[in-house]
C-alpha cells in the first residue's frame, strides 16, 4: 500500500507539470502546413474548402492607409464666448486700474487687435508643434455642425499672438507703455483640439480602405506540391492561415484544440514517466530525481512557449543542451537522451517549422550524449558546447544544400544564434556547481577533485593515520577493478574507498594499521574497545559533514561495515564470559547495511584488505580461500541483501580480488649477492 501511494504522489507531479505546461500552450490553433516565399510547396494538392478573400499585404494596406491619409485633417472645437471674455476682462481692467495710467487710444488698438486674432484662433504651443511634425497644413475649426477649414499658418499660438500685437504696434503709441499693460493676460486658446471629433473622421477614412483585394471561392485550386509559392499565391496561403486560425478561436474549436494540448502534452509525459517507471526505478524512487528531471524539461519548454508566444528571441539562441548535459552528469546518458526527446518533441509542437527544428535538435542531443559519455574533467563542457555548436552548424547547412540546393540560400544569421547557444552552454560548468549545491548530487567532476590525495581530509588523513590511509589506497584498488568489472560507477567507487575510514583519525592507534608495537586495548576493557572500533563510523561522518563531503561520499562511510559487529572483541568477550550476558549492541556497528552496488562493493573489498595481511603466503589456494570465506560470511549474515548485487556480480568480484590480491603480495624475486666481494665483477663482452 506504501508503494502504491508513493507511485500517486510521483503521478501527480507529472501531471501538475503537464497541465502548468498545457496552460501556458499557445491556444490559437495552428496551420497545418509550412510554407516559404520563393520555396516549392512540399505537400499534396491543396484546394479551398470554403470561400475566403484575399488579404493584402501590411505593406499594401500601409501604403493605401498612408495615401487616403493625405486627406485628414485635424478636428479642434472654437470657444467662441472666449474672445468676448477676454475683451470684457480688458476693458473692465482699463476701467479700475489702466485709466490714470494710459490714454484710451491703447484700449482701442488692443481690442482691434484681439478681434483680429481670436477671429483666426489661438492653439496651445504643444499643439503646433504635433501638428508642424506631422505635416498637417492645415485645421478643421468646428462650432455646432459646422466646420470651417483654416490653413495652420494663418493660426496663432499665445506667443505669436503677443509678437502679432507688439510689432503691429502704431506710431502714435509707444511700445514701452504697451508692454506694461500685461498684453498676456488677455491672450488664451480659444480652439482646442477634438480628439474624439479627429480620431472618428481618420477611422472613417481608414474604413474606405479595403483590407482584402479578392475572393478565393470553395474548391478552387490554390497550390500543388512541387510548384513555387510566389508572392501571389504565398499572400493567398497567408489569408488562408489568418482565416483558419480565426475560425479555430471560436468557443468550439478552442475546446477541441485545447482538448488535444491536453492529450499532447499528458502523452509525453506519461511516456517519460513510464520510463522511469519501468526502466530506471533508482531514480523513479526517489522524489527529488523526479521532481529535478521535471523542472528541466518544463523550464526549456516554458521558455520555448515566451519566445514563440512574444517573439522575444529565436528559439536557437535557447540552450536547450543544458537538459542532456545536466541529466547526463548526475544520471546516465540514456535518461539523458529521453529527457531530451521528450522536451524537444513537447517545444517542436511550439515553434515554426518543427521538422527542422527537431532534426537539428535531435542531432545536437546524440552529440553531447557521445561527448560526454565519462565525464572527468570540467573541460569536456566547453568541449561538448564546441561540438553541439558544430552540430548545429554543419546540419542546418547540410539541410539548407538539400532542400534548396543552393548555398546562397544559407541564412547566416542562424550561425550568430548558434554562436550565442555555444556562449550559454559555457556557463552550464557553473550550473552544474548550483544543482549539486541545490540538490544534494555529486558528479563525477567533483568526484575527481575529491579523490586527489591532496584533498585537506585525505592529506590530513596520511599525516594522522598513514596505516589507515594506506589501507584505503589498497581497498579503493580493489573495489575500483571490482566496480568497471560489474559495471558500478568507477569514479563514485573509488572516492568512497578513500574516504570510508577517516573516522579512524580521532583514535589511530586503537587500529592494528597505525600500531607500531604498542597496543593501547591491552588497558581497556572488551566492551571500551569495542566501543572505540565502533565509534569511527560515526566520528567519520562528523569529520565528512565537517568538510562538506556529499551525502554519496558519506553513505560509504556509514555502510561500510553495515550492521555487523566487531568480532574479535565480540569473540574475545564470549569466550572470556560464557556465561555473562552480552549486550550485542555494543558490539554492532550502526549500520545502515550497504544498499548499491558501489556501497556492497566496499564493504567485500574492506574485509578482504584488511583479512588479507592475516596470510603467512599468498597463493592461488590462500588468497581464494580467504576471499570465499570473508565475502561468504557477509552474505550469510545478511549484510549484502539490500543491495542490486547478483550472484554473477559476486562471483566477478572475488575473480577480481583474487587477481589483484595475488599481483599486490607477489613474491619479489631475491636478488643475488657476489661471492666475494673484494673481486671486481668481469664485464661482460
Amino acid at each position: 500500500m506504501k508503494i502504491k501511494s508513493k507511485e500517486i504522489s510521483v503521478s501527480i507531479y507529472f501531471l501538475v507539470a503537464a497541465l502548468l505546461i498545457a496552460f501556458l500552450f499557445p491556444r490559437e490553433g495552428k496551420f497545418r502546413y509550412q510554407y516559404q516565399e520563393g520555396k516549392p510547396w512540399r505537400y499534396g494538392l491543396l484546394t479551398a474548402s470554403f470561400d475566403f478573400p484575399i488579404y493584402k499585404t501590411e505593406a499594401e494596406v500601409k501604403h493605401e492607409q498612408d495615401s487616403i491619409l493625405q486627406y485628414y485633417v485635424p478636428y479642434f472645437q472654437l470657444q467662441k464666448n472666449v474672445m468676448q471674455e477676454q475683451i470684457d476682462k480688458l476693458e473692465a481692467d482699463y476701467k479700475a486700474i489702466i485709466h490714470p495710467l494710459v490714454n484710451r487710444f491703447y484700449l482701442v488698438y488692443l481690442k482691434s487687435e484681439l478681434e483680429k486674432i481670436y477671429g483666426a484662433g489661438i492653439i496651445s504651443r504643444d499643439n503646433r508643434q504635433f501638428l508642424e511634425k506631422e505635416k498637417f497644413h492645415s485645421i478643421k475649426e468646428f462650432e455646432g455642425n459646422e466646420a470651417l477649414e483654416i490653413p495652420l499658418e494663418k493660426v496663432y499660438t499665445v506667443q505669436t499672438a503677443y509678437a502679432e500685437i507688439m510689432n503691429d504696434c502704431p506710431s502714435h503709441l509707444s511700445p514701452e507703455v504697451l508692454k506694461t499693460l500685461n498684453v498676456n493676460k488677455y491672450i488664451v486658446e480659444n480652439l482646442i483640439y477634438d480628439q474624439d471629433m479627429s480620431d472618428k473622421v481618420k477611422n472613417e477614412l481608414l474604413q474606405q480602405v479595403s483590407l482584402a483585394s479578392g475572393m478565393v471561392q470553395a474548391g478552387e485550386r490554390i497550390v500543388d506540391q512541387g510548384i513555387i509559392v510566389d508572392n501571389k499565391t504565398f499572400n493567398i496561403l497567408n489569408s488562408l492561415k489568418i482565416v483558419s486560425q480565426n475560425r479555430m478561436g471560436s468557443m468550439q474549436h478552442q475546446g477541441w484544440i485545447l482538448t488535444g494540448i491536453f492529450m499532447l502534452v499528458i502523452g509525453l509525459y506519461a511516456c517519460f514517466f513510464l520510463y522511469l517507471y519501468f526502466f530506471r526505478q533508482k531514480f523513479y524512487a526517489h522524489r527529488k530525481n523526479t521532481i529535478f528531471l521535471l523542472f528541466m524539461i518544463t523550464s526549456f519548454a516554458f521558455l520555448t512557449e515566451m519566445a514563440v508566444n512574444y517573439s522575444l528571441f529565436n528559439v536557437y539562441i535557447i540552450p536547450y543542451m543544458i537538459v542532456p548535459i545536466v541529466i547526463c552528469t548526475f544520471f546516465d546518458t540514456r535518461t539523458a537522451l529521453f529527457a531530451h526527446i521528450t522536451m524537444i518533441l513537447l517545444c517542436a509542437v511550439m515553434v515554426p517549422f518543427p521538422m527542422e527544428f527537431m532534426l537539428l535538435q535531435i542531432i545536437a542531443g546524440m552529440t553531447v550524449i557521445f561527448s560526454l559519455k565519462d565525464l572527468t574533467e570540467r573541460s569536456q563542457l566547453i568541449r561538448c558546447s564546441f561540438f553541439v555548436f558544430l552540430s548545429y552548424a554543419v546540419f542546418y547547412t547540410g539541410l539548407i544544400l538539400f532542400q534548396e540546393g543552393d548555398i546562397t540560400k544559407i541564412r547566416w544569421q542562424m550561425f550568430m544564434y548558434f554562436g550565442i547557444n555555444f556562449i550559454f552552454l559555457m556557463f552550464t560548468y557553473a550550473l552544474v556547481y548550483l544543482i549539486e549545491k541545490t540538490f544534494g548530487y555529486v558528479s563525477n567532476v567533483s568526484l575527481v577533485e575529491l579523490s586527489n590525495i591532496n584533498h585537506p581530509v585525505l592529506r590530513k588523513l596520511s599525516e594522522t593515520c598513514p596505516g589507515t590511509f594506506q589501507h584505503s589506497l589498497q581497498v579503493s584498488i580493489l573495489a575500483t577493478e571490482a566496480a568497471a568489472k560489474i559495471g558500478a560507477n568507477i569514479q563514485l567507487t573509488r572516492t568512497g574507498a578513500l574516504y570510508h575510514d577517516i573516522g579512524k583519525m580521532k583514535n589511530p592507534t586503537y587500529f592494528t594499521e597505525n600500531q607500531s608495537g604498542y597496543n593501547p586495548h591491552i588497558h581497556l576493557n572488551f566492551e571500551e574497545s569495542a566501543k572505540i572500533i565502533v565509534d569511527h563510523v560515526p566520528e567519520g561522518e562528523r569529520i565528512a559533514r565537517k568538510y562538506n563531503l556529499p551525502d554519496q561520499i558519506i553513505q560509504f562511510i556509514l555502510t561500510h561495515h553495515g550492521q555487523s559487529k566487531a568480532m574479535f572483541f565480540y569473540n574475545s568477550f564470549k569466550n572470556a564470559f560464557p556465561d555473562r550476558q552480552i549486550n550485542d549492541a555494543i558490539f554492532t556497528y550502526p549500520g545502515p547495511n550497504p544498499f548499491s552496488k558501489e556501497t556492497g562493493i566496499l564493504m567485500m573489498a574492506d574485509s578482504v584488505e584488511a583479512a588479507s595481511h592475516s596470510l603467512k603466503e599468498y597463493t592461488d589456494e590462500t588468497v581464494g580461500s580467504l576471499i570465499d570465506r570473508i565475502i561468504d560470511s557477509k552474505i550469510n549474515e545478511g549484510l549484502l541483501k539490500d543491495t542490486p548485487l547478483t550472484f554473477k556480480d559476486i562471483e566477478d568480484v572475488k575473480a577480481v580480488f583474487n587477481e589483484k590480491l595475488r599481483t599486490m603480495y607477489h613474491t619479489r624475486i631475491e636478488y643475488p649477492e657476489l661471492a666475494n666481494k673484494a673481486e671486481k665483477p668481469v664485464s661482460e663482452s
